[in-house]
């Protein structure tokens, strides 16, 4: 949430959108490319680039799932790397949550943070109506399996929709794009436990 400064009325960046673009940037010249290659190799415009690495905006789930297919990691790995020292347990009230307001959907990082492993689990919310898509897959291969614990929830992998009800689980392997669409009339939350290949 951007407030503006005292008597300034310039917004201050969100902590965390400002951890993250640096963490983004810091990325971005690792790999020595400029803002066009990492906009052709991406998808995503340098203008949003840009301003996502100067957090002037907080990005959307779907750019960042594009920036984290580029650059071989998991969402909650990129997320994890912006937070501070990681624990062995993380309380409840600790969870990192981040939102995306443009598509109704809040993502809590359910497992301590840390980049070295290859499992995680994350709570997802979808707003009644919320339909999230993304063209491609963080990591090739990643194994993801979906339990439903409140409301219906649509999941579309390999151009095959599954409606799942509360207490359905799903495993799936993504190679390609995906779509998780809140599917009932009431809003839809559910577990993802993420394996790394």
């Amino acid at each position: 949430m951007r407030n503006a400064s005292e008597g300034s009325g310039v917004p201050e960046p969100d902590p965390v959108d400002a951890r993250l673009g640096a963490r983004l940037a810091a990325l971005r010249a690792q790999h020595g490319w400029s803002l066009g290659e990492l906009a052709d190799r991406s998808g995503v415009s340098r203008s949003t680039l840009s301003r996502a690495e100067r957090a002037e905006i907080s990005p959307t789930a779907a750019v960042l799932n594009r920036l984290c297919h580029v650059y071989g990691r998991t969402m909650s790995q990129l997320l994890s790397e912006v937070e501070a020292e990681p624990a062995p347990v993380v309380r409840a009230a600790d969870q990192a949550v981040w939102q995306d307001r443009a598509s109704g959907f809040v993502r809590r990082s359910v497992s301590p943070p840390h980049a070295g492993l290859r499992g995680e689990l994350v709570e997802g919310r979808l707003a009644v109506g919320a339909d999230l898509a993304y063209d491609r897959p963080p990591v090739a291969g990643l194994e993801q399996h979906i339990w439903v614990l409140e409301g219906a929830l649509e999941v579309t992998a390999e151009q095959t929709a599954h409606r799942l009800e509360s207490g359905d689980c799903l495993r799936m392997r993504v190679w390609g794009p995906t779509r998780f669409r809140c599917a009932g009339e009431t809003e839809a939350r559910y577990l993802l436990a993420v394996v790394r290949p």
